[in-house]
């Protein structure tokens, strides 16, 4: 088991530190991850089906999906559900990785936008390693340890959800937080464009068609034939790329001229402005005072100013009546102008060849009147900015990781606190202390079976009503009824003095089952009980471990608290194996429940050879399975819990031998049948814990 705990950790952390990077980088860059899904789109055919809106909120979306899930893997947030989740996600990814291998669509997948760059093979291995993580952590989500309670996990999911939105709108709106392109801020952009010497150079192969005699046959170089075969054709194809450099498609060619200026602009001694539109039609032309303003300041400064743009003749037209623009246009390719800046219009900066700032249009630099007059190496917008890397990242774990750090070491802090109490309460002293101040929950429950129709079954309830709401009880008292009465008398029933429960629910939550009764039905009723387990529903319905298994999860989704029988056969009893069966059925139904979840279980111990028959174990053999099942209990979710479970024994109890059973340490109480059917004998028993 602690095994399987581990690799289930090991991997829910692979999971989430795979998840909040590539959510991350994907977050913070929506253009890039829009631009992605739009060649993917591409690739297919449907590149005009979905407009550019849809696509954008869809990238911030996968990002914000990603990087949640990483975050509620990391802190184990709604365990199950999370998993789940996680492992749809990467069934998805992995097929889609497979058709990359096949098809080869695109040659990068974007899984990690522009950070890292990964072969459609890498990304196939990378996404079944994680397919396999997925499927271990959703197989056994309750073994991923909660960093954090549930009653804290809505402030780390609100707030995860909160911050990834923001991160995505902050960039969109300005730039990427982190540029992880060769034209990021300081980049040499000829330095970027160099292949080294020793760089692997392209190979091609070259093959012939030749004829002779009427036949077509086809050479390389290396077994190139004699001149009796005439020539027909030859085909050249490319067998390895050799060194691709990072800038390898960036070039300046006036719009006017059509001269190539690329060189003159990246040797240019001092500053020179980029302003960046990938096209021009689709430019936001609100802060064009501004650029016209900074296009005058480089004019009275000497400083080159080209705005670069892949539009057609007509735009540009359009976008100098809009605009009084007089600065000079030039085209380059629109991939490489997305490349260099996720604005449209963007402003670069470059001096010497090397980026030195950027700024979107929504965020374009403002001279003041004491600043048009001076150069620009003596203002602040001339200079590299003094950001990096580094501070960036700290700003980030400041910002988004040290409050939920926190909050988790302060959540885990009083989870602590609470543990000290446990041990405490795990003393011999203090439990035996606690156990003789009776401080754990004592229950009569009664369960009418399928007895009594409509009028009988709301006199008995409104007659014990009565009576235990003039007389109070010393302990709590439960109504278990068949589903038919539930309504009628949870109308009339004061629940602060008697519990209304039903005998039953299904094991599915809705749907085409004819006859059957849900918890969101039973609860809507005005229940706050449920019998699981009866024997009788084991024997006579051949209800199995599974099946109760289910009942008892959607029992408690829906507020309800279960009352859970388990119990031997007189077989079972003679041959000395009633532990191995209650502890058997405990694990089969109910030990996968979280710690919060089994304290809304009370447990039943019902001797199947005394339901009905008349015979009653003794109180010794009551006490001494009791305190056993208290013990597994124990085992399962330490001492605390188990002595505040409530364990009633449900076996031919009868107001004669109630007080002798209720005075053991261990028994908490009764299920009553037959009994229960007369207020004057359930209220012998519940009056037992007077005496």
């Amino acid at each position: 088991m602690k095994l399987k705990g581990v690799i289930v950790n090991i991997c829910r952390l692979i999971l989430a530190a795979v998840f909040i990077f590539s959510g991350y980088v994907k977050a913070i860059d929506p253009l890039g991850t829009q631009y992605k899904i739009q060649d993917y789109l591409e690739s297919l055919g449907l590149q005009d089906v979905l407009p550019d809106l849809v696509t954008l909120v869809a990238s911030m979306g996968l990002a914000a999906l990603e990087f949640s899930l990483g975050v509620f893997m990391l802190f184990a947030i709604r365990r199950r559900i999370t998993s789940r989740l996680t492992l749809a996600f990467m069934i998805v990814m992995t097929i889609i990785a497979v058709w990359l291998v096949l098809a080869n669509p695109v040659e990068d997948c974007g899984c990690f936008g522009d950070a890292v760059k990964l072969t459609n093979g890498e990304t196939l291995i990378k996404n079944i390693v994680l397919l396999a993580c997925a499927v271990i952590v959703a197989a056994w989500p309750l073994y991923m340890v909660r960093l954090v309670s549930k009653s804290t996990q809505w402030i780390f999911t609100n707030y995860t959800v909160l911050f990834i939105l923001s991160s995505s709108i902050y960039s969109l709106y300005l730039l990427p937080i982190f540029d992880f392109r060769p034209y990021h801020v300081g980049a040499d952009i000829r330095k970027g464009m160099e292949i080294p010497e020793d760089a692997p150079q392209p190979k091609f192969e070259t093959t012939f068609i030749l004829k002779k005699d009427g036949v077509q046959k086809e050479f390389t170089l290396e077994d190139y034939p004699d001149s009796t075969w005439e020539f027909v054709d030859s085909k050249t194809v490319q067998t390895e790329k050799g060194y691709v450099p990072p800038i390898h498609d960036f070039s300046i060619e006036l719009n006017e001229t059509g001269e190539d200026i690329t060189e003159q602009v990246l040797s240019e001694k001092g500053y020179t402005f980029l302003l960046i539109s990938p096209h021009l039609e689709h430019a936001d032309d609100s802060n064009f005072g501004q650029i016209d303003e900074l296009y005058e300041y480089a004019q009275e400064q000497e400083i080159p100013f080209y705005c670069l743009t892949a539009s057609s003749e007509k735009p540009i037209r359009r976008w100098i009546d809009l605009t009084g623009a007089e600065y000079p246009f030039c085209k380059t390719d629109e991939t490489t102008l997305k490349t260099i800046i996720r604005s449209n219009p963007g402003l670069v900066l470059i001096k010497d060849g090397t980026v030195i700032r950027k700024w979107s249009h929504n965020n374009l630099p403002v001279l003041g009147p004491s600043d048009v007059t001076k150069p620009l190496d003596r203002l602040a917008i001339g200079k590299m900015p003094n950001d990096n890397i580094a501070g960036k990242i700290a700003s980030i774990l400041l910002w988004f990781f040290m409050p939920l750090f926190l909050l988790a070491i302060a959540d885990r802090t009083w989870a602590w606190t609470k543990w000290i109490k446990k041990k405490e309460n795990s003393n011999k002293i203090y439990k035996l202390l606690k156990r003789k101040k009776k401080m754990r929950k004592k229950i009569v429950a009664g369960n009418w079976k399928m007895n009594m129709n409509l009028q009988d079954g709301i006199a008995l309830a409104k007659e014990l009503n009565e009576t235990l709401t003039a007389e109070k009880p010393n302990c709590g008292v439960v109504i278990c009824t068949p589903f038919i009465h539930l309504a009628s008398i949870a109308q009339f029933l004061n629940q602060e003095v008697i519990g209304l429960g039903a005998e039953n629910c299904a094991d599915k939550e809705k749907g085409a089952y004819t006859g059957e009764v849900s918890a969101e039905m039973v609860k809507s009723t005005g229940a706050q009980y449920v019998i699981l387990g009866h024997s009788e529903r084991r024997e006579y319905y051949n209800e199995t471990p599974e099946i109760l298994k289910e009942k008892v999860l959607l029992a408690l989704k829906n507020g309800l608290k279960v009352i859970f029988c388990i119990g031997e056969t007189l077989a079972e009893r003679e041959a000395e194996k009633q532990n191995e069966v209650v502890k058997a059925e405990l694990e089969g139904s109910v030990f996968n429940l979280s710690e919060e979840e089994f304290r809304n279980i009370v447990i039943a111990y019902e001797p199947i050879w005394a339901i009905g028959t008349g015979k009653t174990a003794t109180a010794e053999q009551a006490e001494e399975i009791h305190a056993y099942i208290r013990s597994i209990i124990a085992e399962k979710y330490g001492a605390a819990v188990a002595d505040d479970t409530s364990i009633l024994y449900g076996g031919s109890c009868k107001a004669s031998n109630a007080p002798e059973l209720f005075a053991k340490p261990d028994i908490d109480g009764g299920l009553i049948g037959g009994a229960s059917l007369k207020a004057a004998d359930f209220k012998g028993i519940i009056d037992a814990w007077k005496k």
